[in-house]
C-alpha cells in the first residue's frame, strides 16, 4: 500500500512536470515548424515585446489555466502530433495552404469560450478608456457595450493573417462615412458611468 502511494505521487508528480514543460514557450517552438513560421512573427508581436515588458508565450493565448480544460486541450493536441509526424505542415507551402483553416479553428474556438485566455491578462472593467487613444478607446467602448469577445476585432494580433482572412476582411468592411472629429464621443472616465448608460 506504501509502495503504491509512493508510486503514486512520483507518477503524479511526473505527469504535472511534463503536462507544464509543453506550456513552456521552449517546447512549443521546439519543431520546426513552428520555429521558422509562427515564432518569427509573434517575436514582432505586442505579445512579445511592449512597453510594460509583460510577456505572453504560446500556452498563455492556446491553453486554459484550469485543469480540466487544460487536460482537454492537451489530448486534442495529441492530433497535431499525429500531424507532425505526417508531415501535414512540414514545409512553408503546406503550412501556408493550411493556415487559414488552422486560424479559423483557433478563432472559433475563442469565440466558443469568449476569449477566456484573453481575459485571463485582459478586463475590460480595468481599462482606462481615456488613457486608450481615441479611435481605441470608442472602438473598445463599443465593443463591451454589444458584448463582443476579444479574437471578434483581435485577429492577427500574434500572428500575421493568412491571406484569405485579409482578402474577407476587406470585402466585410463597410464603406466609413464621414466624421467630424469635434462631435465624436469622448471617453467616459469610468466603467461606473458607461455602465449606467446602458
Amino acid at each position: 500500500m506504501i509502495v503504491g502511494g509512493i508510486a503514486g505521487i512520483i507518477f503524479w508528480g511526473g505527469f504535472n512536470t511534463f503536462m507544464e514543460y509543453t506550456n513552456t514557450l521552449e517546447f512549443c517552438v521546439s519543431c520546426h515548424e513552428m520555429e521558422q513560421k509562427v515564432y518569427k512573427e509573434y517575436k514582432k508581436s505586442v505579445h512579445y515585446s511592449n512597453p510594460s515588458g509583460v510577456r505572453a508565450i504560446c500556452s498563455d493565448c492556446h491553453v486554459p489555466k484550469e485543469w480540466g480544460p487544460k487536460m482537454i486541450r492537451k489530448i486534442k493536441a495529441s492530433n497535431e502530433l499525429l500531424h507532425k509526424v505526417l508531415g501535414t505542415i512540414d514545409t512553408p507551402e503546406k503550412f501556408e495552404a493550411k493556415r487559414f483553416q488552422l486560424a479559423k479553428n483557433v478563432w472559433a474556438a475563442m469565440e466558443a469560450n469568449d476569449s477566456h485566455e484573453c481575459r485571463n491578462c485582459h478586463d475590460y472593467g480595468a481599462m482606462h478608456w481615456e488613457k486608450q487613444r481615441r479611435r481605441s478607446s470608442e472602438k473598445m467602448q463599443v465593443a463591451y457595450k454589444e458584448k463582443k469577445t476579444c479574437i471578434e476585432c483581435h485577429k492577427g494580433i500574434a500572428h500575421n493573417l493568412p491571406a484569405e482572412a485579409m482578402a474577407q476582411e476587406e470585402d466585410d468592411v463597410p464603406a466609413r462615412p464621414a466624421v467630424d472629429p469635434q462631435a465624436a464621443p469622448k471617453p467616459l472616465k469610468s466603467m461606473d458611468k458607461f455602465l449606467e448608460e446602458e
